[in-house]
Order: structure tokens, then C-alpha cells, then sequence
């Protein structure tokens, strides 16, 4: 498992802080996590639960809600349903940037906005919970003391967890109005409540309560002996696995690549077809000796190899390492080894005092040596002399003509 981080826009318009854990290869799925209240996307449990998920090919999108962990904004300004709109909000993230959402799962109060936010994202086929309430309202029984205070004041600070948190009037009167029934009943989804019966932070009564009101296809999964955050780490490995096996026939199997083309590469050709996986993974087939990936990076495609760009600055790259290598040998020069370092961009043509093109943008490859040697000043100018003069590199300064036409396969 590898883990990115990225951040997107919330349904406040406040930049939220996000990490989305990938499988090797091409994920199957993306899940979508919800965290408890004044919790954090970073729950040690949490991440036991991502690691089973994508031991079977599924990517999991995680985040801090508006005011908490790394996302920007007010706790105070927060809600049931401003929760809600960070998940939507999430999910137009990933389906703009990377793959819609099919699996929703909510901890605790996440529980309950994975439920009420299910039906605004189409594409997703399965919802999970864990320890959640059945009434959004059952929050407020952490700040029972300070209900009288907050709705005299409009406010209150109280302590969640050992941490102050500022609630506000709104916050109260925005839980007491939402319902979830409403919503359990018209979800035709397959759902999982899981719960533990020794649950003395949300009881287990909520998950009969849920469980009752919840349409079918639905299931129940006591975990038993587990407090309501899986401190433990046996519990919290139960649960994803309980997660993982109960959610992998409802997905998409893994697509199995494919390494063979259209058309068979002969002698001194280059054939590239689609590998049959993700969206833009390419086979390259070099001759009939040589296969390679190719693929656009996480955002645009599925990462599973390198990029068009990649493989340009690849064989400038490597025709220059060559070519230094082919002179230093024939003049016998100390030559111990050659190292070329590329990158790609793209520059205003006002920016390049060497460039005839005046207007627009320009492509700019930036190449750096770095030559390995007992050799003299005058032998490391003539070897940078030299990588300029590669094949390549002559090729990408002339004028090139390519003809393309269609043919049978």
C-alpha cells in the first residue's frame, strides 16, 4: 500500500486535507471513510481497516471533516449536515480527479453521515457502519452539562476526548432536525451495521434500531468485546476483515491485464496497445524480445507505469548516456560511469532568450550530466559537447514528419 496526500474543496469552500491509500497495481474500487465526531482521518484503527481493504485491490479515500485535523475552517461553524456535504463534496473530488466512490463506510457519527449521504452519490453500491447512531441527535449526550450554557449563549466550550471543542447553538438544532429513517427506507443498497454490544459510547440499541429501520439487502455484525473506537488492535483488525470479505463479492473483481496487442511488433517496430486495465494503461511491445507499461499518473489514469513524457525523456536520456559512453571508450578516456537527470516542462516563449518561437508556449527538457572519472576540464567540456550531439537529441531539433493511417488489425 502506497498513500498520497491531496487536498479538495468542501461544500463550505474550505480546502480540506485528504489521503487516498492505493493498492498495488489498479484498484478495483475506491472506498470512501468517514471518521467519528472530533475525531480524525489519521485513527490508528482506521488505518488497520484501510490496509485490509486494499490487501484486496480497493483504494481508500480518507479526510478530515471542516475544522478538524488538517482541513481549514471552524468546528463551531460545523454540523450533521455540513458533514454530509464534505462527503458529497469528496465524492466530486474523486470522481473529477480519479475514480467515483462504490463503497461508503462511517464511524460513529460518520456512521450516520455515510447513511444520509448514500443516496447523492449515484455511483456508490455498498455502505458500511460502524458503532453508529441511529439518531444524529445521540451526539449530544457528550456535552449533556453544557446544553443549558450553549442554548443560553449561543455556545459553549466542552471537553470531547480530553480536547475543548466549541459548540454552538446551531450545531444542536441542526442534529435534532435531521432523520436518518426516511433515508434507511428507501436505501436499496446493500448495508452493514456493525456494532459491539459492549458499546457504552453509542449503545447497542442503535444498531437494532438502524438494523430495523434499514431496507434489504442489509446485514448485522456484532464485534464483540470491542470498545466503540477499537482501541484494540485484534478488534479493529476483525472488523476490517469482517469488512473486506463482506464487501468483496458486491465490487468489481480485479480486471486481469492483458500483455498482448492488436498487432505482433516485428524487427525494428514499436506496437502499442491498451492493457484491458484502468483507463489509459498501455502495453508497449518493442520488436518481439522487450514488453513495457505505460500509463498517466494517479489523478489522470491508474499509475501503473510510466508516462508518454516519461518515456521521450527516457530515450533522450538514455541516447545520451550512450553516446558519451560510445567517445569517452574510443578515446580511451577514465570514464567510470554517466548518470542523466530530465524533466519536462512547459515555458513562455518570451521566457527563452535562445528559442526563434516569440509567442505562446514552448516545451523545455532540462538535462543535467553527471560524469564519473578522472577526467580533466577539457575532457568534460568535449563529453557535454558530445551529449548534444546524440541521435535523439538531433532528431527532437529537426523537423520531424510523421504520416499516421489506418489499417486492419
Amino acid at each position: 500500500m502506497r498513500t498520497e496526500a491531496a487536498t479538495f474543496q468542501g461544500a463550505d469552500g474550505q480546502t480540506l486535507s485528504a489521503e487516498l491509500d492505493l493498492p498495488l497495481g489498479t484498484p478495483r474500487a475506491v472506498a470512501l471513510f468517514a471518521h467519528c465526531f472530533s475525531c480524525g482521518k489519521d485513527l490508528r484503527s482506521i488505518r488497520r481497516l484501510t490496509a485490509r481493504l486494499t490487501d484486496r485491490g480497493i483504494a481508500v479515500a480518507r479526510f478530515d471533516f471542516t475544522g478538524l485535523g488538517r482541513s481549514e475552517g471552524d468546528f463551531a461553524d460545523t454540523n450533521f449536515t455540513t458533514n454530509v456535504g464534505d462527503l458529497v463534496a469528496a465524492a466530486d473530488w474523486l470522481r473529477q480527479t480519479f475514480v467515483a466512490p462504490s463503497l461508503l463506510v462511517g464511524h460513529s457519527f460518520g456512521g450516520a453521515a455515510v447513511l444520509a449521504a448514500a443516496p447523492r452519490i449515484p455511483e456508490v453500491k455498498a455502505v458500511a457502519t460502524i458503532g453508529a447512531p441511529a439518531d444524529p441527535a445521540h451526539v449530544t449526550h457528550l456535552f449533556d452539562a453544557s446544553i443549558d450554557e450553549i442554548e443560553a449563549d449561543g455556545h459553549a466550550t466542552v471537553s470531547i476526548g480530553g480536547r475543548p471543542f466549541t459548540i454552538s447553538k446551531q450545531f444542536i438544532d441542526d442534529v435534532a432536525a435531521a432523520e436518518l429513517n426516511p433515508v434507511l427506507q428507501e436505501l436499496t443498497i446493500p448495508t452493514l451495521i456493525m456494532h459491539s454490544p459492549t458499546d457504552t459510547v453509542v449503545g447497542i440499541e442503535n444498531a437494532d434500531l438502524l438494523f430495523a429501520a434499514t431496507a434489504h439487502p442489509k446485514s448485522f455484525v456484532a464485534l464483540d468485546g470491542a470498545d466503540h473506537l477499537l482501541s484494540d488492535a485484534e478488534h479493529a483488525d476483525h472488523a476490517a476483515e469482517v469488512l473486506a470479505a463482506w464487501v468483496d463479492p458486491l465490487l468489481p473483481a480485479r480486471p486481469e491485464p492483458s500483455d498482448d496487442v492488436l498487432v505482433p511488433a516485428a524487427e525494428g517496430e514499436v506496437v502499442v496497445a491498451e492493457r484491458g486495465t484502468g483507463t489509459f494503461a498501455q502495453i508497449v511491445r518493442v520488436a518481439e524480445r522487450h514488453a513495457m507499461l505505460a500509463d498517466e499518473p494517479i489523478g489522470i489514469g491508474d499509475d501503473t507505469g510510466p508516462a508518454p513524457y516519461d518515456f521521450l525523456l527516457a530515450a533522450l536520456g538514455t541516447c545520451t548516456s550512450m553516446t558519451v559512453r560510445m567517445y569517452a571508450d574510443r578515446k580511451g578516456w577514465p570514464l567510470e560511469d554517466i548518470a542523466v537527470r530530465l524533466s519536462h516542462s512547459k515555458i513562455h516563449a518570451e521566457d527563452c532568450a535562445a528559442c526563434e518561437t516569440e509567442k505562446g508556449k514552448i516545451d523545455q527538457i532540462e538535462k543535467e550530466i553527471v560524469l564519473v572519472g578522472d577526467l580533466d576540464d577539457e575532457q568534460r567540456q568535449r563529453l557535454l559537447e558530445i551529449a548534444d550531439r546524440c541521435p535523439v537529441h538531433r532528431t527532437l531539433h529537426n523537423e520531424i514528419h510523421v504520416t499516421t493511417e489506418l489499417v486492419s488489425e
